[in-house]
């Protein structure tokens, strides 16, 4: 598996990877959002650009410590994004904004479970001062199913070591902000569940 992720860890391959994915991922998020509102976005963990096509004419930074994952992004999105759009190498923890630089819009999408408990409780209290008092984070992530199965099989050989289950994730969510939406969903292809997922939306306490 370790040759897997290596592999992965390459924007190209990644992209194809998350392709047939990648839109159905958002559903949850596009349904409760209203974009027209939405000013200043931060996305943490932005691999290789893969939701900035989501937030064209937004002011919008991406971060990843992945430096491949961030010139792609930077190549391939910078110049044609309609706004402010920029893509650092910086770990979150060490990202500190000025209060009048917060975000109103915090997106981890598919982030959290290639971290452990520790380090996520962490990133989640440092995004609590990053967002904005009127903002929300938006969290898409991988569910470990209780019962046996293809979402089950899948989430335990993903090169995430921290899939969790849905009540899991709901205790890291809610100790660092209020619930708005907690949303289980399934990625089908063919009729078929792969993946099971978590959509949260939430606000400062």
């Amino acid at each position: 598996m370790s040759g897997i992720r290596d592999i992965l860890s390459f924007p190209k391959v990644y992209q194809l990877w998350q392709a047939p994915f990648a839109q159905r991922k958002f559903k949850p998020l596009l349904k409760h959002t209203d974009f027209s509102n939405i000013q200043r976005v931060l996305d943490v963990g932005c691999g290789p650009g893969t939701n900035a096509r989501f937030f064209q004419g937004r002011e919008y930074l991406g971060l990843d410590i992945n430096p491949r994952y961030i010139k792609n992004a930077t190549d391939k999105f910078s110049d044609s994004h309609g706004a402010t759009c920029e893509f650092r190498v910086q770990d979150v923890c060490e990202y500190d904004p000025s209060e009048d630089e917060r975000s109103d819009f915090i997106l981890l999408n598919s982030f959290l479970h290639h971290i452990d408990d520790d380090n996520s409780d962490k990133i989640l209290s440092r995004l609590q001062h990053i967002l904005s008092d009127d903002g929300h984070i938006h969290i898409l992530d991988l569910v470990l199913p209780a019962s046996a199965g293809i979402p089950r099989i899948l989430a335990k050989f993903d090169r995430g070591k921290h899939p969790r289950p849905l009540d899991h994730w709901k205790r890291i969510f809610t100790k660092h902000f209020k619930t708005v939406i907690f949303e289980a969903f399934h990625l089908q292809r063919w009729g078929i569940p792969f993946w099971s997922m978590v959509y949260f939306k939430g606000q400062k306490h």
